[in-house]
């Protein structure tokens, strides 16, 4: 199949495996992920704790890098003592990103304007370590533009994960720079928006993310994701584009090369 002839071609820019849902079998799980043709990974810090774990993902395998960063959700354990000690980790070899940080109002919880002090905090720290954004935004499109725009996160650069907004507002992110990250949610028969999205932007600006253990694409939504579904959305992708697979995997590996600066 695919994996076999195309060796080493997909990046998953985005996976929480440090997330406990791997706790039975992570190191089973990540020795299939090269041979099954997942070159690179992405491994996205979400609270402090996650930080640390994140780091020593990174150290043990050549193939995973980290992002440190506080998810909008877990920004109420933040202050600046954290923050620092994130600046320093982003100084780590296998640190590449700054993230996942951003915007939830999804959740009530924490307060908005808590959540808005550190998501300018994170852009301005990575823009001191000159690292990319990994930008997690959800029912908060208006204020994440805003925000990013006042930050000029344009010349920090970096990639708004899950995409889940309007072709107008992807537009926004692609005359700024941004990679925009795409996953399982392309599979889903609902997502009509996202594959509207995906037609209109350039193959460039795409990069393949799981999520995982969330967001599991069709034909296996409910189950743990990882890294060995994203042929799903490849597939997903190469119809959307109408171009071979190899193309979207050889175009997508590059977009996260260049995403990340490896």
């Amino acid at each position: 199949g695919l994996q076999k002839e195309f060796r080493i071609m997909i990046f998953d820019t985005h996976a929480h495996y440090d997330d406990e849902a791997f706790d039975e079998d992570r190191p089973e799980l990540l020795g299939r992920l090269q041979e099954a043709g997942v070159g690179a990974v992405m491994n996205v810090a979400a609270s402090l704790e996650s930080c640390r774990s994140t780091l020593k993902l990174a150290e043990a395998y050549d193939w995973i890098y980290g992002a440190m960063g506080v998810h909008p959700s877990e920004t109420g354990e933040l202050d600046q003592e954290g923050l620092q000690w994130i600046k320093e980790q982003c100084g780590h070899p296998r640190v590449k990103a700054v993230g996942e940080i951003g915007l939830d109002y999804y959740w009530e919880e924490p307060a908005h304007d808590i959540q808005k002090k550190w998501f300018e905090a994170q852009m301005d720290l990575a823009r001191q370590v000159k690292l990319p954004l990994i930008i997690h935004s959800r029912d908060a499109a208006k204020d994440t533009l805003d925000m990013m725009k006042a930050a000029k996160a344009g010349e920090i650069g970096g990639v708004v994960h899950c995409f889940s907004y309007t072709r107008e507002m992807a537009r926004e992110y692609l005359d700024m720079g941004f990679f925009l990250g795409i996953g399982g949610v392309l599979t889903f028969n609902n997502a009509r928006k996202l594959k509207e999205v995906v037609e209109y932007i350039p193959l460039e600006s795409i990069v393949l993310e799981t999520d995982c253990p969330y967001l599991t694409p069709v034909p296996n939504r409910g189950k743990r994701n990882s890294s060995l579904e994203l042929p799903y959305v490849v597939e997903a992708v190469s119809r959307l584009k109408g171009v071979d697979p190899e193309t979207v995997m050889k175009a997508t590996w590059e977009n996260g090369k260049k995403l990340y600066r490896l």
